[in-house]
């Protein structure tokens, strides 16, 4: 029972990330309506909610190892700090899918090598107060659609930490995704700590999706 549980949930997830995507093609001119069906069906149908990526973790241990990791990641079409729907019809309710909360680890562009990709603790919002520790520091407020995301090690300084203290406030359409598994060696792996809510979103998928064999693989090559 509680295996279709779990399938009858992922299937809801994926039909929200499939007209999340469908929708953002289509706001951005690369579907045009009567693709529109179709290229929502392929996704549900064919479609991985997940993608496996490899980086160095030394500034998210000890979520991740120092050296090579490799990651499931959820993917995260459209970032958004609230629950949002879409409804097709009056019958047709669908809560689209890239909600992202304070305390995930987030999968984002590098502000200043965009072709590569860095993984933070999302630490603020917008709208949010940031003090710094340093009195020279004026206080500021996260605008709209920013976040503010730090490096997990403890052991490293402020200034050795490639995040927003060195790097600034990023914008939320900079992050891809959330990372929800991490193999760190071929006996030492298990599910990423996220935020309760993400957690609780991204069960179905790791129950479904997971595949460790592929991970190990992936790990080693």
């Amino acid at each position: 029972m509680a295996y279709i549980s779990n399938w009858v949930r992922y299937m809801a997830h994926k039909l929200e990330y499939s007209l999340t995507l469908g929708l953002k093609n289509h706001t951005q001119g690369r579907v045009i309506d009567r693709e529109f069906i179709s290229v929502v069906m392929k996704n549900l149908l064919y479609g991985r909610i997940t993608y496996l990526n490899s980086v160095k973790g030394e500034g998210m241990a000890p979520t991740m190892g120092s050296h090579d990791n490799t990651l499931l990641v959820r993917k995260l079409p459209d970032v958004d700090t609230r629950v949002r729907f879409l409804r097709p019809s009056r019958c047709l309710v669908f809560c689209l899918s890239g909600y992202v909360s304070v305390g995930d680890a987030v999968v984002l562009k590098d502000p200043n090598e965009t072709h590569k990709y860095l993984v933070r603790r999302l630490a603020a919002l917008q709208g949010s107060e940031m003090v710094s520790s340093d009195e020279k520091d004026k206080p500021f407020v996260l605008k709209k659609d920013q976040c503010w995301v730090v490096a997990e090690n403890k052991e490293m300084k402020s200034k050795e930490a490639y995040d927003s203290r060195s790097f600034g406030p990023v914008s939320l359409a900079d992050i891809v995704g959330r990372a929800i598994y991490c193999m760190r060696t071929a006996v030492d792996h298990g599910p990423v700590s996220n935020s309760e809510f993400s957690m609780q979103k991204d069960s179905p998928i790791l129950a479904v999706e997971l595949d460790v064999d592929e991970l190990a693989k992936d790990h080693k090559a």
